[in-house]
């Protein structure tokens, strides 16, 4: 079943669907930079975090600072785009990413090359895996693809953070989620059967969305601190005037500091209906608000403009200048370059 599922993959060197489909989109290995300073006074540290997982084999949050990454959106859905979408960006900020950001629909077969190629260069997926009909999953009906995908993951003897229908208290899912229930037995589901392969190298990230929190929704949608490594959400400020990160994702950090979990920030963009200075001031702020909760430990950006959206949903980085030099300050500080990544000036 492995063999097949890894011919599928080596052929996947087409121009494949937009990633998000229905569920998704808007709304390296883990280390270490030496001991973790503690937090300075007004800082917010976090509860020690706890793992479900095998810590030497799966990622770990870095002792000290966050791990810096993108998802970086191709000019064509292709394996070869892909990379140089990545390369290009990473070129623009003169280091690698600690983490790469790849979506994959449910029944997609996994990895791609491009995946392969982000593995190598030494960053970690973050694996976003779309879901299918949650009843179905708890009924057994794709059992054999959960396995085939489980065996795929193992297979590639690298830790990857595996993200399975994230956002999945957006409102548009429901038809797919059912209720916080439904999705709660699935996502043990798809663990039981993870856990029967012994798949051993992946690190469990639930990432519903920040406005979720501010609605007061997303939280039932917690399979609990025994089914999850990282808390995280997606943090976009949305349509209107000018919105602070801090603001935005005031909910879900207030939440997440009652969990004994660390953070990640899956998604987060700064929209391009703000100014360029507003954007890279937006952009200098996010830094500042996670430097200030060390319970936070990644942050990745979304690069990429959704098709179909106004100014306010689109958050592609290129051409801007000046949101490119504060995307780079960020990621040339050494809190958030806790591997050591060099950095080219």
């Amino acid at each position: 079943m492995l063999a097949a599922a890894v011919a599928v993959a080596a052929v996947v060197a087409l121009v494949l669907a937009d990633p998000f489909g229905s569920s998704g989109g808007p709304g390296s290995q883990g280390g270490s930079a030496g001991p973790g300073a503690g937090p300075s006074p007004g800082e917010h540290a976090g509860p020690a975090p706890t793992t479900t997982v095998d810590p030497r084999q799966a990622p770990v949050p870095p002792s000290h600072g966050a791990y810096f990454g993108a998802w970086v959106k191709p000019v064509l859905y292709t394996q070869p785009e892909r990379i140089a979408a990545v390369t290009a960006l990473q070129r623009q900020i003169g280091r690698r990413f600690d983490i790469v950001h790849t979506y994959v629909r449910w029944l997609e077969p996994f990895p791609t090359s491009s995946d392969l190629a982000f593995m190598r260069q030494g960053s970690t997926l973050l694996l976003s895996w779309g879901g299918a009909d949650t009843r179905a999953i708890v009924a057994g009906t794709y059992d054999s693809w959960i396995r085939q995908r489980a065996s795929a993951i193992k297979a590639t003897r690298k830790r990857i953070f595996l993200e399975w229908l994230w956002e999945m208290d957006r409102p548009n899912l429901r038809a797919k989620v059912h209720s916080p229930a439904d999705f709660i037995a699935a996502w043990k589901h798809i663990r039981a059967i993870f856990e029967q392969q012994h798949v051993s190298n992946v690190a469990w990230v639930w990432c519903p969305t920040a406005r979720g929190f501010a609605r007061g929704d997303a939280a039932a949608f917690y399979p609990g601190n025994d089914q999850v490594d990282w808390v995280c959400a997606d943090v976009y400020p949305g349509p209107g005037p000018y919105r602070s990160f801090a603001d935005t994702a005031h909910a879900f950090l207030a939440w997440a500091a009652g969990h004994p979990k660390p953070v990640m920030i899956g998604e987060y963009g700064v929209p391009q209906s703000y100014s360029a200075a507003q954007r890279a001031q937006w952009l200098r702020a996010v830094a500042q608000t996670v430097r200030q909760d060390q319970q936070v430990k990644a942050l990745v950006y979304f690069d990429g403009d959704p098709a179909g959206r106004l100014p306010a949903g689109r958050y592609s980085l290129t051409n801007d200048l000046s949101a490119i030099r504060a995307f780079r300050d960020i990621g040339s500080q050494p809190y958030f370059n806790p591997l050591g990544w060099p950095v080219r000036g």
